[in-house]
Formats: structure tokens, C-alpha cells, sequence
């Protein structure tokens, strides 16, 4: 059987694997719209967590199977859309994740100052398409809506000393922006409380431990909680202790203080607050604060739903950043698409209505986990395909020409695939320009000049 996968994220190299591994004569096909693959480990996961960007080892001994090949640069949809890969394969599987983000929908969400976290992330992790976001950090204040991992590590990434990015692979431009930065005080806002935070306790706990940025926590938002969570799941229990703890332990205040240095960085965590308009600077030019409504909880635990009191509040910042969730969106025509909930209707991984076609990842379930999530997510529809497969629910009897046919179909349309071998020459290029500057790897951002190295 020859299978598709479209995606070159954790949910595509997940599936591909867990095919490859239970199937002894299935042939997996990547296709990847970058030329680079392994999607938001790539281009998501935090610079200074390389940690967590380990999964890559294991993605490139799968793309190095003799049973699987990839072939970037190709934008399915466009260069070649799906019933054509339906045609070409016996099972097409779609893991392209979310590539847009939630919008706040209130006035002066468009003003200069004012970016997604999408945005701003894929800016210093080196994503081609936010490679020009040139954004101003020339405020003091900047406020992050959100609560979740991603509004911590942009948090982390604006506050956190210079020496330690620097031994990051964050790229070379946005170093040099963060370094001309005079931002030093970051908030991050939430609609709801503190027992509804999305984060996780070693990203608060590395928040918290950051050198030189203190967090500014008021006991007031935490009262009565100890109570409240005595019987709650132990994570969320333990989250929520770090973060009283953090609260009431007053700050051992800097002797540098006393020889009249300047005050420390400082961010915090604001609850109960939402967004209604992100207020112009006088000229109107650009973002000078933020108007938000005070609300109050009805219901508790992950259930509860924050309802406006008819207060408001306005905060000073010249930068907002808003981490509300990405958003995933339709491919092609051809396939059912939920647009209320950005997801492709499917049950474990079969597409509704569309025999031989599978979903994977956040484009299957929302943009929610993290990668081990997705990896569990991704093994799931591997094995509805399996099992279509081993049921003679997918026939396949008639011989499919997998990338045969996808390649004269590129060629008509003057694409030309980039390789795994391709990418790792510009891995190779990536190591040799980190390993002069002391870092990791300097990422290449403008895909030309990938394909230049590649002589395509």
C-alpha cells in the first residue's frame, strides 16, 4: 500500500512512523510546503528548549526508512491538490497542522504594536513567512493575552538575559532586535482566574527562576485557592501552590538595588480581564494601551466561564502580543472542513464521507497539547489506517503510482520537490554558520537561499 502523509510536523512524522513500524510493506510519502521539514519543532518549540526539539533524531530515522521519502517545498492544495493524491495513493493522510492564528475581534487589534503570537513566535524561531515582522519593542510595558505555555515562553524570550539566547538557535536578527529592546515589564492577562490557567508548572517554575526579572504575583487574586484545590488533579494542585507560594513570599530585594542599580525586569500574571480594545496613541498611529473588562467566574474547574461585571480598566503598554490559540484552515475544496471549530470532521483520524482520506494532529483535534499529546494523536490514526488496511476496507487491488504520478504532476506546474538528503545539506549549512557564532545552528529564513544551497 502507498500511503500519503501531508505535513511534516510532529503529526505527519508521527503517523508515517507508526505505519512504517506496524505495516512491513507500506510505502509513506511526506510532502512538506517548506522546503524544511519537522514543522513547529522547528518552528515552535522555544529556542532555549532544545531539550524538546530531541524528537528530530527520531524523525530523521524515519524519513531515512528506504519505505519513506519526502519532498518538500510543495504546497498541497495548490501545486498539487488532494483528489490527485487520492488518485496517486491508496490512503491519503492530512497532518498539516494549524497555520493561522485566533483573532481577538476588537477594535485596534490592527494597530502597529499589536502582533499574534503566531507571528511573534515563528518571528524569532526563524518561520520564512514572519521572517520581516521588524517588531517594536521600544516600550517599557508589553502585555501578553493569554495564559497558556506559548504567552510563557514569549514572556521568557523578552525578558530573558541576552548570554543565555545567545548560546539559542533564535535567529540572527531578531538577537540583534531583542538586544536594542527597552522592554522590562511584562504582564500576562487572563479572562479567567488562576485555578483556569492553561501553563504547566516547569514553564512557571523556569519563569519564576529566570535571572534578573522578578514576578510580580498579588496574594489578593489567590485567596481561599489552598481550600479550593485541597482535592483538584495533583498538577493542577501543584501549579497552583508554586504560584501562592510565588505570590506571598516577598521578593529578597536586590542589594544591587541599594547601590542604586536599576530596578530588575518584572512580569506577572493578571486574571479576570478581558480584552475590549486596544487603545490608539494620540496620532492614532499605534497601540499605546489596552481597555479591559473586569470579570467574575460562573461555574469553577476548566468548565468556568468569565462574564463581563460592567467594570473596566485601562492598562499602559506600547506592545500586545495576543496568545489566545492558533487556528487550523481548509486545504482544498475537496475536503469537509468545520470552520467553527477548525478541525476537518473526522472519527479516530477518518475523514466523514471520504473513504481512503485521514486526519492527524491539531488540523484533527484543535490546536491543544503538547508533542506527546500529538504523538499519541498521530498513533491513533495510524492504526485506523492499519486497520482499514488489514479489513480490505481500503482496496488495494489496483496498483497506485504514489509520487510517479505526483511527480509529473509537479513537473507540468514547474515545481521541484527538495529532498531529504536535500535537507540535510542545508542542516549541514545551518550547524557550520551556529557552530562559527557558538550556537546550535544559525536557522536559513528565506527559502531561496535554501534552494540556492541545494542548486535548485
Amino acid at each position: 500500500p502507498r500511503v500519503c502523509v501531508v505535513g511534516s510536523g510532529p503529526a505527519g512524522f508521527y503517523t508515517a512512523q507508526h505505519i512504517l513500524k506496524h505495516h512491513g510493506g507500506a510505502l509513506v510519502d511526506i510532502y512538506e510546503k517548506l522546503p524544511v521539514p519537522f514543522g513547529l519543532v522547528r518552528f515552535g518549540v522555544a529556542p532555549d528548549h532544545p531539550e524538546v526539539k530531541n524528537v528530530v533524531n527520531t524523525f530523521t530515522q524515519t524519513a531515512r526508512s528506504e519505505r519513506c521519502a519526502y519532498y518538500g517545498n510543495v504546497t498541497v492544495g495548490r501545486d498539487v491538490t488532494v483528489p490527485e493524491l487520492r488518485q496517486a495513493y491508496h490512503a491519503v493522510v492530512l497532518s498539516y497542522g494549524a497555520e493561522d492564528n485566533r483573532v481577538l475581534g476588537i477594535p485596534g487589534e490592527n494597530l502597529p504594536g499589536v502582533y499574534s503570537a503566531r507571528a511573534f513566535v515563528g518571528w524569532y524561531n526563524g518561520l520564512p513567512e514572519n521572517q520581516d515582522l521588524k517588531p517594536d519593542l521600544s516600550c517599557e510595558t508589553a502585555l501578553i493575552l493569554g495564559h497558556g505555555n506559548v504567552a510563557l515562553d514569549i514572556a521568557r524570550i523578552l525578558l530573558s538575559p541576552l548570554q543565555l539566547l545567545r548560546k539559542t538557535d533564535i535567529t540572527d536578527s531578531s538577537l540583534a532586535a531583542l538586544a536594542c529592546s527597552k522592554v522590562k515589564r511584562v504582564w500576562l492577562v487572563g479572562r479567567r482566574g488562576p485555578l483556569q490557567v492553561a501553563f504547566t508548572i516547569k514553564e512557571l517554575r523556569e519563569m519564576i527562576n529566570l535571572p534578573g526579572a522578578r514576578a510580580v504575583l498579588d496574594p489578593a487574586d489567590f485567596t481561599g485557592l489552598e481550600s479550593a484545590v485541597k482535592d483538584a488533579p495533583r498538577p493542577r494542585k501543584r501549579l497552583t501552590e508554586l504560584m501562592i507560594k510565588t505570590a506571598v513570599e516577598k521578593p529578597v530585594e536586590m542589594q544591587a538595588a541599594a547601590a542604586g542599580a536599576a530596578a530588575p525586569r518584572e512580569w506577572g500574571l493578571k486574571f479576570q480581564r478581558s480584552p475590549q480594545e486596544v487603545l490608539p496613541s494620540a496620532d492614532g498611529r499605534r497601540a499605546r494601551g489596552i481597555r479591559m473588562a473586569l470579570t467574575r467566574l460562573e461555574g469553577s474547574g476548566d468548565s468556568a466561564k468569565a462574564i463581563p461585571t460592567g467594570e473596566v480598566e485601562e492598562l499602559e503598554c506600547g506592545l500586545v502580543l495576543s496568545s489566545i490559540g492558533y487556528r487550523s484552515l481548509p486545504l482544498d475544496p475537496a475536503v469537509p472542513f468545520d470552520s467553527q471549530r477548525g478541525v476537518i470532521p473526522n472519527s479516530s483520524g477518518r475523514v466523514e464521507g471520504v473513504p481512503g482520506l485521514y486526519c492527524s494532529g491539531w488540523v484533527k483535534r484543535g490546536p491543544t497539547g503538547v508533542i506527546i499529546t500529538t504523538m499519541n494523536d498521530s498513533f491513533d490514526t495510524a492504526q485506523s489506517v492499519l486497520e482499514d488496511l488489514q479489513g480490505g476496507v481500503l482496496d488495494i487491488s489496483p496498483s497506485r503510482e504514489g509520487f510517479g504520478l505526483v511527480e509529473s504532476i509537479l513537473h507540468s506546474r514547474g515545481v521541484r520537490p527538495v529532498s531529504f538528503s536535500d535537507w540535510e545539506k542545508i542542516d549541514a549549512v545551518e550547524v557550520a554558520r551556529g557552530k562559527a557564532a557558538g550556537k546550535p545552528r544559525e536557522k536559513i529564513v528565506d527559502p531561496a537561499e535554501m534552494l540556492r544551497i541545494i542548486g535548485h
